[in-house]
């Protein structure tokens, strides 16, 4: 029981995961367990470098929304209704 796992029971878990979920979901869980493991290592150089890594859409994103806006102006047509 020193706490390493070697290749035997390796298998056995895998051959256990491949009961459990089936052979046609595999690829969907590697899938998502890889993309987890690629954000938790992301997450991970953000930390060590203080500074999140943004995407280029997020950063253009925030650009666009640093440029103002024109705000259309107000009209008094409210005045030229008549009370109901």
């Amino acid at each position: 029981m020193g706490g390493r796992v070697g290749p035997f029971e390796l298998l056995i878990v895998l051959a256990v995961i491949l009961l459990f979920f089936g052979a046609n979901k595999l690829p969907g869980l590697a899938r998502s367990l890889g993309r987890s493991l690629g954000e938790f290592k992301k997450g991970r150089a953000e930390g060590e470098n203080g500074t999140p890594k943004q995407p280029e859409a997020d950063v253009k994103a925030a650009k666009d929304a640093e440029k103002p806006q024109e705000v259309p102006q107000k009209g008094r047509d409210w005045e030229d209704k008549p009370k109901v």
